[in-house]
């Protein structure tokens, strides 16, 4: 009975088959995929029946103040031109949120200050002080993604966003409803494409001739989110996110809110700091820090083909959460000490 009681345990004990692990993480992928979308339906829920109300004031009711913002923007600034504000009023945005997004950051990474906020950082040893020389050509490649492969793509999505019928005028806004639907569906469809589309990039044959470009910062600051190969800027960086728009046939605001939203999203991802009451960037910076783990955006396809693992049993998993007050997560979850040479 002993010797029974003993190869059970062994048993228990022994790691799970590649099937039975391969079953897990399906359902773990599934499970992290309903948090996503479930939060969505809960953020939609709550706006249907409460902030809705208040939102409605502005938005669709009260004198139709979006209706009439955009009737502006499209006639006083771009005479109702389609293609000027499709192309230009497009470029405008992109530039304008992603610098405002940056500039902050830049300063900071340059002259640590406010000394205040480098308790945040996550990598405390890297990029102090930033590397100037280094920091240049950063933006000098970001100004050519911008700029010359930038305005290309942008005036060929212009017009596949108008064969696909998305519209331009006021009277076509969408409803705040409509709206949260589109940014759930456009979130998984950039999870989809940027997930493969980035691992393919880290494919033996291919990454030491593209993405090697994006991994010379071990330690991401903001703007390296689109310091990268041209050719991965346009695969990864501008074709996932635009993607979404295109298939739903979006009006152009919508799809200036969500290109804002992944905009702001990847430069906190990239950022290197924990700040509080912002987005976690745990998961990407993990990325840099190690390569091979956290190729997705949302992190559901990675726990569907285990590329999270070894990040799940990291003290950076542990912080990967949204920081509610002053006191930086390094200091609520440090790290565990060395084991000293014997």
């Amino acid at each position: 009975m002993p010797e029974m009681d003993s190869n059970e345990d062994k048993k228990m004990m022994a790691p799970p088959s590649p099937a039975k692990r391969r079953a897990i993480q399906l359902v773990d992928s599934i499970k992290k995929g309903l948090v996503v979308i479930g939060t969505a339906l809960f953020i939609f829920v709550c706006a249907r029946n409460s902030i809705h109300w208040h939102i409605q004031k502005f938005w669709g009711a009260s004198g139709n103040f979006w209706q009439n913002c955009w009737q502006k923007i499209h006639v006083n600034v771009f005479g109702e031109d389609d293609l000027l504000i499709g192309v230009v009023g497009t470029l405008v945005v992109l530039i304008s949120i992603f610098w405002l997004a940056n500039i902050g950051l830049v300063i900071l990474e340059v002259t640590g200050r406010p000394k205040a906020l480098l308790k945040y950082k996550i990598q405390e040893d890297k990029n102090v002080p930033v590397d100037k020389e280094k920091l240049k050509k950063a933006v000098w490649l970001v100004i050519f993604n911008q700029t010359v492969i930038g305005i290309p793509f942008v005036c060929i999505a212009y017009y596949v966003m108008k064969w696909r019928g998305c519209t331009f005028r006021a009277e076509d806004l969408p409803t705040f409803h409509w709206t949260l639907c589109e940014l759930i569906i456009f979130s998984l469809v950039e999870e989809v494409f940027f997930y493969y589309s980035h691992r393919l990039f880290h494919h033996r044959l291919i990454y030491k001739h593209i993405h090697k470009v994006h991994h010379e910062w071990t330690a991401p600051i903001g703007i390296i989110s689109i310091y990268a190969h041209p050719v991965e800027h346009v695969f990864s960086n501008l074709i996932p996110p635009a993607l979404g728009p295109i298939f739903m046939g979006s009006h152009l605001a919508s799809a200036w809110l969500w290109f804002c939203i992944a905009l702001l999203s990847t430069t906190v991802a990239h950022c290197g700091y924990h700040f509080p009451l912002l987005p976690s960037p745990e998961a990407h910076d993990y990325h840099h820090f190690k390569f091979t783990q956290n190729y997705g955006v949302l992190g559901v396809l990675d726990r569907l083909h285990g590329t999270d693992n070894q990040f799940r049993a990291s003290k950076q998993y542990q912080r990967h959460v949204l920081l509610l007050s002053l006191a930086p997560l390094t200091e609520q979850i440090p790290d565990s000490p060395k084991k000293k040479p014997e």
